[in-house]
């Protein structure tokens, strides 16, 4: 059976920018670095991962390779790393250095243990109505991301969102399904061309109770 991933926006990776709290992304997935960070606390090769907290560092690899780009050393003419902003942690020195540990395995950016789940490859906001209390809530959600998912975004709003209908255009959504799939469309391209802001047309879902109230 296959398991759907996490999405994330990039707002959600954002937040994580400490070196006790470290999340980057990078080629479409996102990597929760925070174990390696303690892990090797104080070495001064972490600064350019720390300095990159929360941030995507995609432009850091060779999309081919998935591995960090590389050049040839006009003065030795070998393959190197890189880095651009300054030699980090599990890339080899320019020079062999007998002070370099090399036991370490996988470098992390081909550590799968790392990655927590996938960057949306496009986020967008919609409105939540509900028709019980009339309250609405304007959340940032990932386009891959099913209504279920949604839902379980909302629920930190309404803890008993699953006892709600969820209605669009009177219509009643499937859950396993995205917002595109559900038939609403997103907007932003149309807003972008006409230079219209599109928090004031948000596309509006709206949730009718139902009887059985689930327990928070």
């Amino acid at each position: 059976m296959t398991i759907r991933p996490k999405y994330f926006t990039p707002n959600e990776v954002s937040i994580h920018n400490t070196a006790k709290d470290l999340w980057v992304s990078f080629l479409g997935k996102v990597y929760d670095l925070t174990p390696h960070i303690e892990t090797h606390s104080g070495d001064p090769l972490l600064k350019p991962i720390i300095d990159a907290a929360g941030q995507d560092i995609s432009h850091w690899f060779d999309p081919k390779t998935k591995d960090i780009k590389k050049f040839v050393d006009p003065i030795t003419g070998c393959l190197l790393y890189f880095a651009q902003h300054g030699r980090f942690s599990n890339v080899p020195p320019r020079c062999p250095s007998s002070d370099w540990a090399n036991d370490f395995g996988i470098p992390w950016w081909k550590d799968e243990k790392y990655c927590i789940g996938v960057l949306s490859k496009k986020t967008r906001f919609i409105k939540i109505i509900n028709a019980l209390t009339l309250q609405n809530q304007i959340i940032e959600v990932c386009s891959e991301e099913t209504m279920k998912e949604i839902l379980n975004r909302y629920l930190k709003y309404n803890a008993h969102a699953e006892s709600y209908t969820w209605k669009y255009d009177c219509n009643v959504l499937d859950m396993d399904k995205t917002l595109t799939e559900n038939g609403i469309v997103d907007d932003d391209p149309d807003f972008y061309t006409l230079r219209m802001r599109d928090d004031q047309y948000l596309q509006s879902v709206i949730l009718y109770y139902n009887d059985d109230l689930t327990e928070a």
